[in-house]
This record gives structure tokens, sequence and C-alpha cells, in this order.
């Protein structure tokens, strides 16, 4: 489709609000940082699934494994199609009322190793220790990789963690082995601030932390010439305009000669690619589903008042776009954005989808 665009008309967010009386006193808003360190940790861990894809555009996979028997896997980041087997990366979060200690982090640490040593999984990549604060010891230690893999082997040998001592001999000297041969590099604290920036880049963050409004782009023009995309509900209108005014309004060529039918295509598709503009904002912009949830509530009006009977092809089409303008939008990120002449420009994406259509069976081709 044609990338012309012209300029927004008006604030979607409305009119600036204009107070002659006492100033409005607003409820405290937490910041984003403050949110987080409230969250339980499964809602933590949902959190971090949502950051993890912002750190790494070729991780083919992020899956969620928290829970009992995941054996020491929060955020499973995938490098690979062989996921677990193959190249990946784990986020072990923890979410706790105080700093995460070297103490947490090694009992990690020796799950993470009995679970490789169990073919539980392969060895990660990197294993990232995601929480609100880390203790001042820990941040330490994770700074020096040799070291903390000498105390790490020390304090393995003397353990009285169940994760080791129910395993064999056998199992434990592999433990220890591959402990011994480990680069703790790999070993990472995540800084919290750095997670909210980076957060900030995902489409979730609007939805998370009620962020500030987006500019919407400016609308797309609609291209002199006719994009293919468009032809199904073009084809519909020119069904309309040949019902009504016959040979008059029947082609395109003939359309454009006519005083009303010419301006009405010209607003229709104007409409058309204004909601298309919406469309691709609410693609860029957050997570999947936002604009078909649009299409999805006009549709729900749209074909009850579309199923009435009406003697033109053209009196439907007005009916529903203006049933169309009252329509209560679900409540969603995107909502505040829609204009009116987005609700009228969904009609004919629900028309171009088929969904839709204006003229009865054997009416006018």
């Amino acid at each position: 489709m044609s990338d012309q665009t012209r300029a927004p008309q008006g604030d979607p967010a409305g009119p600036p609000l204009v107070l002659t009386g006492p100033v409005m006193q607003f409820p405290y808003m937490p910041s984003p940082k403050k949110m987080v360190f409230g969250y339980d940790p499964d809602e933590f861990e949902e959190f971090v699934k949502e950051w993890v894809p912002a750190l790494e555009a070729d991780y083919v996979r992020v899956e969620r494994q928290g829970g009992t028997g995941d054996h020491g896997i929060d955020v499973a980041a995938y490098r690979s199609d062989q996921g677990l087997e193959g190249p990946w990366d784990n986020y072990q979060c923890k979410r706790y009322k105080t700093a995460l200690n070297w103490s947490t982090a090694a009992g990690e640490i020796r799950k993470m190793f009995a679970g490789v040593v169990l073919e539980h999984f392969a060895l990660p990549t990197r294993y990232v220790f995601v929480a609100p604060a880390f203790a001042r010891p820990l941040r330490a230690a994770l700074a020096k990789p040799e070291q903390t893999r000498a105390k790490f082997l020390q304090e393995l040998a003397a353990t009285n963690d169940e994760v080791i001592t129910r395993l064999t001999a056998d199992q434990r000297q592999e433990v220890a082995q591959l402990a011994a041969h480990t680069d703790f590099s790999m070993f990472v604290p995540i800084d919290m601030d750095l997670m909210l920036e980076q957060h900030k880049t995902t489409p979730y963050w609007a939805m998370r932390f009620q962020d500030e409004l987006r500019k919407r782009p400016a609308i797309m023009m609609p291209p002199d010439e006719h994009d293919p995309e468009e032809a199904r509900y073009v084809q519909q209108l020119m069904r309309v305009y040949a019902e009504r005014w016959k040979t008059a309004a029947d082609t395109l060529e003939s359309i454009t000669q006519h005083p009303t039918a010419s301006e009405h295509m010209r607003r229709q598709r104007e409409a058309f690619y204004s909601a298309e503009s919406l469309r691709r904002f609410a693609r860029d912009a957050y997570p999947d589903g936002h604009f078909n949830a649009v299409m999805d509530d006009v549709h729900t009006i749209a074909v009850e008042v579309g199923d009435r009977r009406f003697e033109l092809g053209w009196d439907r089409l007005q009916a529903v776009l203006e049933a169309a303008g009252a329509v209560a939008l679900t409540q969603t990120v995107l909502t505040r954005y829609v204009r009116p002449l987005d609700r009228k420009g969904v009609c004919h994406h629900l028309a171009n989808d088929g969904r839709l259509t204006w003229c009865e069976e054997g009416g006018a081709a």
C-alpha cells in the first residue's frame, strides 16, 4: 500500500482539559521500579518473560517454565529449535523481600549442575540471575568467576543440599567435574534499572505500566491508483453505486465523473486508509490482537445492523457506518487512539475481509 501520509487531525487523547476551579489532586502512582518490587514470584517471572526478547533478537523462543519440577529453570530462552538440548540461556527469577544472597544463588547453581548430569537439559550458555536487588557479597562473587568457582567447589564437597545428596556417588562426582570445567563467568546478575529501560522497548511496557500516550504516526492518504489489497471493499462500493445510480456509476471511470459517488468513494477510501494506519501502528507498538479486537467489536454490532431489511445496499452501508460510530469498544491500550474515521474504515476492512456485504445477493454487479 502507499506510504503517503497526512498530519493527524487533532489529539487522539482529545482537547486539553482546562481547569478553572481548585487544582485537582490525583492519586499517587508508584514508579515502575516500585511496582516490580511489589510483584509476587509468578508475576515477576511473567515480567521477566516479557523483558527477555528485548535482549536477543535471535532467540527462537522464550518460555516460562517456573514451578514444581522446573529443575531450576524459570525462563528459558532458546537459540535454536533444539530447545533445552541445544544452546539456550537460563533466566533465574528470584523475587524475595530481601536482596538475593550468595547462599540462595549457590543453591540454584547446584540445582542447575544436577539437572545437566541427570540429562534434563544441556548446560546453558548463560545463566542470568534476575532479582529486584542483589546483596553486595553476591555481586562481588559473580564479578570474580575464578574465585567463585573455587568457593563453589569447596562448598559442594561439604553440602547437605538434597539436590546433591540424593544423587548417586557417581552422579555427585559428575556434578563436581562439570562444575570444575565450567567457566563461571556464565553466571551474571542483571540490574533492575537496566531491565526497565530494556522493557520499555517491548510492546508490553504500556500494558504493564500504563505508559504515557504514544504518538500515533500520520494518517495514510489513499494513493491515486487503487491498491490491489483494497480491491474487495472497492468492488462492494461499486455494487452499491451501480445499484443506486445504474450505468451512471457502475465503473471506476464513471464513478469519478459522478458528483455524489466520486466524493463518497473518496471519503470511504480515506477512512479505509485511516484504519490501515491504525492497524500498522497497533502491529508495531503493541502485542498482537489489539486491532483485531477493534474489528471484532465493530463487527459484533455491524453484522446485526447489516442483517436488517434494506431496499438498497446504499441504505445498509449508511446504517452500518452510523452504527459503527456508536460502538462501545473494549478498553485496551489501543482504544484511546481510535478516531471516528477509523471506525468507518474498520467497516471497509471488514468488507475487504468478506465479513460484511452491502448489497443483497443478485443485486447490481
